[in-house]
């Protein structure tokens, strides 16, 4: 089961490379993250979410797999990859994985214009690891799925680590 944490920062660059961050973190097995997305609450009130990897992009290249294997069998592979390409792609549109997006922008209505929130599924993670290199950015928790005592124990964490930054 995963953990939904949400971090606001006072601009989008930081929480952009906050989630950069998490990304190559992931790489060494710190963390596992099912999703992370980036809302940023614009100037004039706008609000625009950054998702991590695009599901279109990915519904394509599936699409474009099978629908090549499939047109091989039908002596049309290129028809085939087109069409799969195609389907993958609007398929992939309509996917919504990870954090829900209406509750993102629900949410990231409470924001200050120009700042920015973090969204974050964690699967897993070494707490003892990645809180410190989170934490050298700022930014504080506004909502997250934890238990209301693994939530103080992540603020307080959070709080050691700017105290003694």
């Amino acid at each position: 089961m995963s953990n939904l944490i949400a971090i606001a920062y006072p601009d989008v660059d930081t929480a952009m490379t906050v989630r950069d961050r998490l990304a190559q973190m992931q790489k060494e097995n710190l963390i596992t993250l099912e999703d992370a997305a980036v809302v940023e609450r614009k100037q004039d009130g706008r609000i625009k979410l950054h998702q991590a990897t695009s599901m279109a992009g990915r519904g394509a290249a599936g699409g474009a797999l099978w629908g090549g294997l499939i047109g091989m069998l039908f002596f049309m592979p290129l028809l085939g990859m087109a069409l799969g390409a195609a389907g993958g792609a609007a398929g992939g549109a309509l996917t919504d994985a990870g954090v829900d997006d209406d509750f993102m922008r629900e949410l990231a209505t409470k924001l200050e214009p120009g700042t920015a929130a973090l969204f974050l599924l964690v699967v897993r993670s070494t707490p003892d690891k990645v809180i410190p290199q989170i934490a050298e950015h700022g930014g504080h928790i506004i909502q997250t799925s934890l238990s209301r005592e693994e939530e103080e124990q992540l603020r307080a964490t959070a709080k050691a680590v700017k105290a003694g930054a």
